[in-house]
């Protein structure tokens, strides 16, 4: 199984994912990213500047597959299921 990094980004400081997970597809990285946002705005939610942040998702390569604004991590979706990157 491929193996995704969720570095996040506030402005221009960057706090980087050493470790990375593996998972089946960039699908299955877009559904564990809106977690661990999610997760986070309920822990950090008072934090400056924190639904400014974004979570970029590289693969083992160090490319960017999917890039995830803290902000659209409160959007409701229609359909868990639906790919959106």
């Amino acid at each position: 199984m491929p193996r995704y990094f969720f570095h996040t980004r506030m402005g221009d400081d960057l706090v980087t994912d050493p470790d990375g997970e593996e998972l089946r597809d960039p699908d299955h990285a877009w559904e564990v990213a809106r977690a661990m946002i999610t997760q986070l705005l309920h822990t950090e939610e008072t934090q400056p500047g924190v639904l400014s942040a974004v979570l970029e998702v590289t693969d083992s390569d160090g490319e960017i597959v999917l890039e995830f604004p803290f902000s659209e991590a409160l959007i409701e979706t229609q359909d868990m299921n639906a790919t959106r990157h």
